[in-house]
């Protein structure tokens, strides 16, 4: 075959050449090591948070694929990506795939990217209730692809425990409140829809619809006019986030409080402080370091608390793979998804509605041999199957078979 002096042959070589590109991610540090691992050839090109010119972000991405000429670009949330779809078409020029693996919900972001399908795109999703939508987008390739954990970085390492930190249950997780308030002031909805705003929100959670704004527009068609008046893609986007983050407010706020009968410590930013506000038998932490303290945290607490965002209605979030990495137990929601990563008694334990909380947690809180074994059991499935390794085995595998 021949290739035009812009192209070089793809996927010749037994590990392909990945370019990982971020604008500044954690997981970005998870595939890099796990291609360290794997003995697969990469580069990392970080472009930071700060804006660039055009001339400066085109010169620098043909000078790292002309030099590097890998066999695919790799990139998580489409960060990295620009949003005027420059990357997209000097891809499609080069002929090079791109690779996005989405580990949030990719109808909040996707909305604002031009120029989607000028390059040869993979979509991978975290949440298998995306592939349809994210095809009826236009994406023909998308595929599932869990998160995971990476057990070299996920490792206890104090000699000395920290004794704030022990617990008979706790929770890690934002409140989400602050992020409610910046998605409102955002999408500067109308008075009617901002009042609307949580009877939707509730809605939305109690329902098995994805996408909150596609839901809000199906079953309140009365608010179609207004949500049509936010008029840019960035309002309206702005608005369905807020949908989306109230209605796990809610849920979230709903979960934590059936456990504040058994003197829980809360994990994560101020706001929580102002929703628990008045409310006794709780403990509050500032939160913690991934790597550096969370390690050392989880195995502390007798029962590590979960409750996932409302953003995936089947899909598990990165808690429910981290804390028996870290040889702790873990009590979660049930999600879809989960019995087909954990089996449910022996790898996991979950609630199936927030009512069955407090009899979950008398019914382990002083079972501390079969805490130890579901959690080793679920340590042992979490080093078999879910590493980063694995993912990015699979990821590569996939993006042989579709583009070579």
């Amino acid at each position: 075959m021949q290739t035009s002096s812009t192209q070089w042959p793809k996927f010749r070589s037994k590990t392909p050449r990945i370019l990982l590109l971020t604008s500044q991610y954690f997981l970005i540090g998870e595939l890099k090591a796990a291609c360290e691992r794997l003995e697969i050839e990469h580069q990392l090109l970080d472009f930071g948070t700060k804006e660039m010119d055009l001339d400066t972000f085109v010169s620098k991405m043909v000078s790292t694929l002309t030099s590097f000429k890998p066999d695919f670009v790799l990139t998580v949330n489409h960060l990295g990506v620009d949003r005027e779809g420059v990357l997209a078409s000097l891809l499609d020029k080069f002929d090079v795939p791109l690779a996005s693996w989405f580990v949030d919900n990719p109808h909040l972001t996707l909305g604002v990217y031009q120029n989607l399908h000028g390059a040869r795109t993979a979509l991978f999703t975290w949440d298998s209730d995306n592939i349809e939508s994210l095809r009826d987008m236009g994406f023909n390739n998308v595929f599932h692809l869990p998160l995971g954990a990476d057990p070299s970085r996920l490792m206890p390492h104090r000699t000395t425990p920290v004794e704030e930190w022990r617990a008979p249950i706790s929770f890690v997780g934002n409140s989400m409140l602050t992020k409610t308030i910046k998605r409102i002031e955002a999408s500067m909805p109308s008075q009617r829809l901002i009042e609307a705003g949580l009877m939707v929100a509730k809605a939305f959670g109690d329902s098995d619809e994805p996408c909150a704004g596609r839901f809000m527009v199906r079953n309140f068609p009365e608010l179609r006019e207004d949500f049509e008046a936010l008029g840019s893609i960035e309002r309206k986007q702005a608005f369905e986030t807020f949908l989306t983050w109230q209605s796990t407010l809610m849920y979230r706020l709903d979960c934590v409080l059936r456990i504040l009968d058994f003197n829980p410590l809360i994990v994560g930013d101020p706001g929580w402080n102002e929703l628990l506000k008045g409310r006794d038998g709780w403990r509050y932490h500032s939160e913690l370091s991934y790597y550096d303290d969370l390690p050392d945290f989880y195995p502390l607490s007798d029962i590590n608390f979960n409750c996932t965002s409302q953003q995936m209605k089947g899909a598990v979030n990165q808690r429910v793979f981290d804390v028996p990495c870290c040889g702790a137990f873990l009590l979660t929601d049930y999600r879809r998804q989960l019995e087909e990563l954990f089996e449910p008694g022996r790898e996991v334990v979950f609630y199936n509605h927030p009512d069955e909380i407090p009899g979950l947690i008398e019914m382990y809180q002083n079972e501390p041999e079969k805490r130890q074994r579901i959690a080793d059991a679920a340590r042992q499935r979490v080093l078999a199957e879910h590493t980063y390794d694995h993912r990015m085995a699979t990821l590569v595998d996939i993006m042989r078979k579709t583009f070579r």
